[in-house]
Parts: structure tokens; C-alpha cells; sequence
């Protein structure tokens, strides 16, 4: 398995909002300079976390994007939201994707690893992983 450079990019914004968490929003232009990232790129992956309510932000000449409570967020929440829930195989996440589920001696490899993956992301929050 492999992670996208959203992924990659947004677990890098979200450790940035959370070690400013309590300062006021941060710009933009901050955000992506932060991350060597386009001001673009660096939106649309604002953009998913703020759809998923990780994120929130504040308008005007202040204002920019900021986060709230980064011991409650944890790595496997965001890295869920710029990676389709973390789907290693379809037949994890689409019912009707293979008729054999049932009698298929490898479903048990894919669920179980699927779980373990999300366990292990979700014991870490931001604030425990930018203390390291």
C-alpha cells in the first residue's frame, strides 16, 4: 500500500495548524510555503479536511485556517479523508464486489489488515506525533 502526496501533504498541514493551535488562522500562502506545496494544491487538500470538519477557517483579511482540539484528531481520521477511507482491497468496502466473500480464504487477510492499519493510525493524535 502506498499513500498519495495528498495524503502525505495533508498529514504535513494538519501537523502545521496543530503546533499554531491557539494562535489564530493561518494564511494560505503560509499553509503551502510550509509544505513546498502550490497554493493551490495546498487548498484542495484544505478543502477535504474542512468538508470533513477537521479544519476550520475564518474569512477577511486575518483569516485563514486553523484547528481546534489536536489531541481528539487522530492520523487515521485524516489520512481516511484523502484516501478513501484507507480501502486496501474493494472487497473491503463494496458488498457486491466479489460473489465469493463468504467462501474466499483471503477476505479474513484483507479485513484483518485493514483493521490493524486503521487501530495503529488511530492510537496516534496530532498532538502526540508533532511532540516526537
Amino acid at each position: 500500500m502506498k499513500l498519495s502526496a495528498k495524503a502525505r501533504y495533508g498529514l504535513k498541514v494538519m501537523c502545521y495548524l496543530a503546533k499554531h493551535e491557539g494562535e489564530g488562522p493561518i494564511s494560505l500562502p503560509a499553509i503551502a510555503s510550509e509544505i513546498d506545496a502550490s497554493e493551490k494544491y495546498a487548498e484542495q487538500i484544505i478543502l477535504a479536511l474542512r468538508k470533513a470538519n477537521l479544519v476550520q477557517a475564518t474569512r477577511g483579511v486575518s483569516g485563514g485556517y486553523y484547528i481546534e482540539n489536536a489531541d481528539k484528531i487522530s492520523v487515521g481520521s485524516i489520512l481516511r479523508t484523502l484516501e478513501d477511507d484507507l480501502v486496501i482491497v474493494d472487497c473491503i468496502s463494496d458488498a457486491n464486489c466479489c460473489p465469493n466473500k463468504s467462501s474466499c480464504s483471503t477476505h479474513v487477510v484483507w479485513e484483518n489488515l485493514y483493521k490493524e492499519i486503521n487501530g495503529f493510525l488511530d492510537s496516534m493524535s496530532l498532538t502526540s506525533i508533532i511532540r516526537k
